[in-house]
């Protein structure tokens, strides 16, 4: 384990509610080794906030609770040159995030699941919520109403929370997975539960660069740029392996197989509800699965198996695609984003909130550089390049974190932060995660 378990702070199990008194006791998980009495003046606070419907202890904030707006929940304290983002499911991996012999640099991420929560730090992560089906990874299935540093992996790079299960990258391009392994969502060749982190042992050459998941199928990426699935098919092709798959139980496929029909090399790849998409070097998009809500952005309802490109997305470079139930983003390199599928809950952010069968620009963050997209079940949100933070969609738990709107939310709103008196100056989003009835955002101050 890193330096990190030295660091650690026993504010932990204090509970705190969004009162302001109790606000100002956000515990300190992490502290960089780097910063010293010459430096601490130089130090970045990363804070996590949390907000939405909390019933499964997902909030982090110790109970029971919806938050209305965005709470605090863990500050991290590093230099400012010393830490970046660390993968995300869909994103292209930026040039400098590629060079992995800087030991200086620490990674930070978060994800939401289903109805759980995740912080990474500098190969360590912290994980809590509801523990049914053990996919919080502590060897039951208690829930953690605070975020609890998970002792059984490190080296973690990337994490990706699903359903009722979990899954990790860690930096020597091994993937770990746990939880509930109905469907073959765990790709471990049985279909029973993992409560503790278990080795994916694909049949893939080299190492895996990338991964995602949804509610009961995941993905890899190789360095090489092959595709692997495995979990949850249900006819619909999710999967995008084609007849002849192979042993399945129940509708799904515990052992990861490669996409032998993608003609081309992955970059990285997004899991929605019931289809796949991925993303090319050059910024092309390919899907394949259901398409009963336009999901997969081809101008008509015809699903199936066999990745194919977007036809109006050919000529335009996407930098990070996210899906969500049945809807999809996708972001250009010139900070645009571009929404298609079901929008019955506002989720695509366009002034109509009927379904959308090619990817449409949404006009009302035309004037904004976007930089980060995020999808729920049936909401969304974006990071501008200026640090604000905009999220619409379904209202109805809290998790846009903006009090007294409806519940369909169509236009993309602002979410504002209260400013309090603890010194630490204004908020800089750096990215957004979206659960199903609960959001978290990592912010700089």
């Amino acid at each position: 384990m890193t330096h990190l378990r030295h660091r650690l702070t026993s504010i932990l199990g204090h509970r705190f509610s969004s009162s302001s008194a109790a606000r100002k006791k956000v515990p300190i998980l992490y502290e960089s080794p780097e910063i010293n009495d010459q430096n601490r003046k130089d130090v970045v606070t990363l804070q996590l906030l949390s907000w939405g419907k909390g019933a499964s202890g997902q909030l982090g904030g110790g109970i029971e609770e919806v938050r209305l707006y965005p709470v605090p929940v863990a500050n991290l304290q590093v230099l400012p040159s010393s830490f970046r983002l660390s993968p995300t499911p869909g994103q292209l991996l930026l040039r400098d995030n590629k060079i992995r012999d800087n030991k200086e640099v620490i990674e930070v991420g978060i994800s939401c699941g289903l109805f759980h929560s995740a912080l990474l730090i500098d190969g360590n992560f912290w994980i809590w919520g509801k523990g049914d089906g053990g996919r919080l990874g502590f060897g039951h299935e208690n829930p953690a109403f605070v975020p609890t540093l998970n002792p059984n992996l490190d080296s973690v790079r990337s994490i990706a929370l699903g359903g009722i299960h979990s899954v990790a990258l860690t930096s020597f391009g091994q993937v770990f997975s746990w939880g509930y392994g109905g469907f073959g969502a765990l790709g471990h060749c049985v279909y029973h539960t993992e409560l503790l982190p278990r080795l994916v042992e694909g049949t893939w050459n080299g190492k895996i660069k990338h991964i995602a998941t949804s509610g009961t199928h995941s993905a890899a990426v190789t360095e090489s740029g092959e595709l692997y699935t495995w979990g949850r098919d249900e006819g619909d092709g999710r999967l995008g392996l084609g007849p002849g798959r192979g042993p399945n139980e129940g509708g799904g496929l515990s052992i990861p197989s490669k996409v032998k029909a993608l003609p081309v090399p992955v970059a990285s790849v997004s899991c929605g509800g019931f289809c796949t998409m991925a993303l090319t070097e050059d910024g092309q998009v390919w899907n394949w699965g259901a398409n009963s809500n336009y999901e997969l952005g081809r101008g008509d309802k015809a699903g199936g198996w066999k990745p194919k490109p977007i036809p109006s997305l050919e000529g335009v470079r996407i930098i990070q695609i996210a899906t969500g139930g049945y809807h999809s983003l996708a972001l250009t390199d010139e900070g645009k984003v571009l929404s298609w599928g079901f929008g019955g809950h506002g989720q695509l952010g366009h002034p109509s909130i009927q379904n959308q069968k090619t990817p449409a620009v949404i006009e009302a963050l035309a004037d904004q550089h976007i930089v980060y997209i995020a999808c729920g079940g049936s909401s969304s949100a974006a990071v501008t390049e200026k640090g604000k933070l905009y999220m619409w969609g379904n209202a109805r738990d809290s998790q846009l974190g903006v009090p007294g709107l409806p519940e369909v939310q169509p236009c993309p709103v602002e979410v504002r932060f209260l400013m309090e008196d603890d010194g630490l100056g204004p908020h800089n989003v750096l990215s957004v995660a979206v659960g199903a009835s609960h959001a978290m955002c990592l912010v700089s101050r």
